[in-house]
């Protein structure tokens, strides 16, 4: 595929497809998310770790939350890390 092909399909453009591949703009998880998906692939596959790690997994749960539950989550997050374990 070509990086004018993957950008189409991202909803981008080709430009933006080389700086992502070249590391000169951050893999937002927006950018993650539909990567993942055009190529069929796990979250963790353009991370530094493997799509089993906590993080991976923490990332893909937020990225599926709706922006404006977001402050919700958080706030949900903050109370569970304050309880007694």
């Amino acid at each position: 595929m070509t990086q004018a092909q993957l950008a189409e399909a991202i909803g981008t453009t080709a430009p933006v497809v080389s700086l992502l591949e070249g590391g000169e703009r951050q893999l937002a998880p927006k950018w993650l998310h539909r990567l993942a998906a055009v190529l069929d692939a796990p979250l963790g596959a353009f991370l530094e770790y493997g799509p089993d790690d906590e993080r991976a997994v923490l990332l893909a749960a937020w990225a599926a939350i709706p922006e404006t539950e977001r402050t919700r989550a958080l706030e949900i997050m903050r109370m569970l890390a304050t309880q007694p374990a």
